[in-house]
C-alpha cells in the first residue's frame, strides 16, 4: 500500500503539480491540511501513512519520540498543521520560523523547484503571522507529537544590535512553555539585512539573556552549513557556555556550486535538498566528534531516504527532519524511511535507534 501511495504521488499528482506554481500549491496543501484535521478525516491517513516501531523510540532531551522523523520549519510557519502531521507519519514537527513581529516577508516569486538537483531555492523572508498570533493558536492546545518553535529575528534591516537581541527575546518570552523546544535560528539566509547572529559577540549577548530566562525551558540553535570550522568552534564554545542543548544542523545553503544549469538560479534565496545534504552529513560529524557528543543534533538536509536519514544519525544525530523530501516524493516518504531505518537497524546489528547515533564516526579521528 505504501509503495502504492508513493507511485501514485510521483507519477500522477507531482507532474501536475510541478507545473504550478510552488507557493500556490503550498498554500493550498496548509488548506487541504487544516480541513482534514477540523473534520477529523486525517484521521483516515494513519492506515496509509504511519508505520509504528520500538526501535525507532527513543527519548532526546527528555522528551519522548515515537520515532526520528521530523517536519523541519518553513512548511508550518504559522502553526496550521500541528492537527494533520501525526497522522502522516511524522515522529515530531517544528513550525516557524516566528518573528516577534509579523512579517510579509519578501516579494513573490519566492519558491523555485531545482527540479534536476531536487532542490529547491526558498526566498520567503520570515514571513509569518507573528509571535502575538501563533501565541494565541497554540495556547491551550495539546500536540500529539512533540512541537519545536522555531524563532528568528523579525525581518526588518532598521533593528540591529541591541535591538535584535530584544527582538528575539520578545519571541521567546511569547512563545516558550507552548512547545517541547525552542529553536533559536540564527542563520536565516534570505532575511533583509542579510546578517545573523552567527557572528559570536552578538551571538553571545543573545545566549547569555536567554540562558538567564530559559528555566527548564530545552533550547536549541539553528546553524548554517556554509559556516567555517573556526565560527562553528566560536559557537559551540558559546553554546556550552550557557547552557545551550544543541543544535539543528543545518538551514539551507547560500552556495551555488555543484549545481545543474538551471536559469531559477539566478534568484535569490537559500537552497535546501539534496544539494545540502553532504554540507550537513560533514557538519554533524564534525561537530559529533568536536564536542564528543556533548550536544543533541537534529540533522536536517537532503533527507530522502531511510539511507540518508541513517547517515546523518551515524554521524551524530539524534533526530531527523526534512522539507523537501516530502515535497519531491510526496507525505508517504516519511513510512518509507522509518521502515528503511528499522531495516538498517537490523542489518548493523542494533536494537534500538539510540545505539546507531554516531556509531559512523567511531573509528574515524
Amino acid at each position: 500500500m505504501r509503495h502504492v501511495a508513493l507511485n501514485m504521488y510521483k507519477r500522477v499528482l507531482r507532474p501536475i503539480l510541478f507545473r504550478l506554481d510552488p507557493e500556490s500549491v503550498h498554500n493550498r496543501a496548509i488548506l487541504a491540511g487544516r480541513f482534514l484535521a477540523f473534520t477529523r478525516l486525517s484521521r483516515l491517513l494513519r492506515y496509509f501513512f504511519v508505520f509504528k516501531s520500538k526501535k525507532l523510540e527513543n527519548e532526546v532531551l527528555g522528551i519522548r519520540f515515537e520515532n526520528p522523523i521530523g517536519l523541519a520549519a518553513g512548511f508550518d510557519k504559522n502553526a496550521r498543521l500541528t492537527g494533520i502531521m501525526p497522522d502522516i507519519g511524522f515522529g515530531f514537527i517544528e513550525i516557524g520560523s516566528v518573528t516577534a513581529e509579523p512579517c510579509i516577508g519578501n516579494p513573490r516569486p519566492r519558491l523555485h523547484r531545482l527540479v534536476q538537483d531536487s532542490g529547491i531555492i526558498v526566498n520567503y523572508g520570515l514571513a509569518n503571522q507573528g509571535a502575538g498570533i501563533i501565541h494565541s493558536r497554540l495556547k491551550g492546545r495539546k500536540s500529539r507529537i512533540p512541537l519545536g518553535i522555531s524563532i528568528a529575528k523579525t525581518n526588518d534591516p532598521n533593528i540591529k544590535g541591541d535591538d535584535s537581541v530584544k527582538d528575539y527575546l520578545k519571541s521567546f518570552e511569547i512563545l516558550k512553555g507552548l512547545g517541547s523546544y525552542i529553536t533559536i535560528n540564527i542563520s536565516c539566509p534570505n532575511t533583509g539585512d542579510g546578517k545573523s547572529f552567527e557572528d559570536p559577540a552578538l551571538l553571545e549577548d543573545l545566549l547569555k539573556q536567554i540562558s538567564g530566562k530559559k528555566k527548564t525551558e530545552k533550547i536549541l540553535l539553528k546553524i548554517s552549513p556554509d559556516l567555517e570550522k573556526s565560527r562553528l568552534d566560536a559557537i559551540t564554545r558559546l553554546a556550552g557556555k550557557y547552557k545551550i542543548d544543541g543544535f539543528i544542523v543545518s538551514n539551507s545553503t547560500k552556495k551555488r556550486e555543484n549545481l545543474a544549469a538551471d536559469p531559477k538560479l539566478e534568484h535569490k534565496g537559500g537552497i535546501s535538498g539534496r544539494p545540502v545534504k553532504e554540507k550537513s552529513d560533514s557538519m554533524i560529524r564534525y561537530l559529533f566528534q568536536k564536542t564528543k557528543g556533548k550536544f543533541v543534533i537534529i540533522g536536517c538536509g537532503g533527507v530522502f531516504s531511510g539511507k540518508d536519514a541513517y547517515d546523518k544519525i551515524k554521524n551524530g544525530a539524534s533526530l531527523v527532519q526534512l522539507v523537501t523530501g516530502m515535497i519531491y516524493e510526496g507525505p508517504a516518504v516519511i513510512k518509507k524511511i522509518n521502515k528503511e531505518l528499522v531495516s538498517l537497524l537490523e542489518k548493523d546489528g542494533y536494537s534500538n535507534i539510540r545505539d546507531a547515533i554516531g556509531k559512523g564516526t567511531a573509528n574515524e579521528d
